[in-house]
């Protein structure tokens, strides 16, 4: 069984930090795993994910700004935010998927997801 536990959001300003955490089963370890996110009105943007093998991709947005990256012990997903701006204000989910991570992120299907966590970024 897949399990995703997302947490960490909340509110900061313009060019503070936050970091969010996502435990996740043992069963999704071999999974590609990532961060989505959703603003209100806008479509989903995936923003990040990272493949088993280590390999790493992020949307042009956030590049340079967010890196993900895990803890095998315990399963537990990072994405570490720096650098937060108005426009990434958005509840961000993580996710996940039982195929190799796409080159680009935009183009993973994630099938599983957490429940979502908000972050606010005040300008």
């Amino acid at each position: 069984q897949v399990h995703l536990v997302d947490s960490g959001g909340g509110a900061v300003q313009a060019g503070g930090n936050l970091r969010l955490s996502c435990k996740f089963s043992e069963y999704a370890a071999s999974y590609c795993l990532g961060w989505v996110r959703q603003a209100p009105g806008k479509e989903r943007e995936a923003v990040a994910a990272r493949d088993q093998d280590g390999t790493r991709t992020y949307a042009a947005s956030v590049r340079g700004r967010f890196t993900i990256t895990t803890d095998d012990s315990p399963n537990t997903l990072y994405l570490q935010m720096n650098s937060l701006a108005p426009e990434d204000t958005a509840t961000y989910y993580c996710a996940a998927h039982p195929f190799v991570c796409a080159v680009d992120v935009s183009d993973d299907k994630f099938e599983y997801w957490g429940q979502g966590t908000q972050v606010t970024v005040s300008s």
